[in-house]
């Protein structure tokens, strides 16, 4: 029989990522994962049991190969004709850290629990964040190997 969690049975826990000469769809991966809760033994797809992710250093991030010029964004404005574009350069200039949210929420469901699991990241420019009374446990991305990503 399988055993579902339940809403107050749900334990939150800190994470804190440096971003610093990480490649962007290699950090998504592993927020993700995080967010929704698939590092858990007690992930549950129909609910919002993850964890949240403080991103630090979020300007120092990169893309592989030339994605960082060539890539492109699509939105589209809603009237006719009115599709924009734009390049991870441009999105850095203005927003730096759009670029990472955009392939972290791409990675989780549509609708309203992929919105409600997106609000558990929290990214920041610089080393400073103000959520170290949360105690967050630090992911060092250099000595992660791909099977063993975030175990509790």
């Amino acid at each position: 029989m399988t055993k579902f969690v339940k809403k107050d049975q749900v334990n939150s826990t800190w994470y804190e990522i440096d971003a610093k000469n990480a490649v962007v769809g290699r950090v998504a991966t592993i927020i993700s994962k995080i967010i929704r809760g698939k590092n858990k033994a007690t992930f549950t797809p129909h609910m919002d049991d993850g964890d949240f992710v403080v991103v630090k250093n979020i300007e120092q991030i990169k893309f592989t190969g030339k994605k960082f010029h060539n890539k492109k964004y699509f939105r589209h404005t809603g009237y006719p004709g009115g599709i924009k574009e734009t390049t991870p350069e441009k999105l850095h200039e203005k927003k730096p850290s759009e670029a990472l949210k955009l392939a972290v929420k791409r990675m989780l469901p549509g609708g309203v629990l992929g919105r409600k699991q997106l609000t558990k990241l929290k990214m920041y420019a610089g080393d400073k964040h103000p959520h170290e009374s949360q105690n967050p446990k630090v992911i060092e991305l250099n000595k992660l190997n791909n099977k063993n990503i975030i175990r509790n």
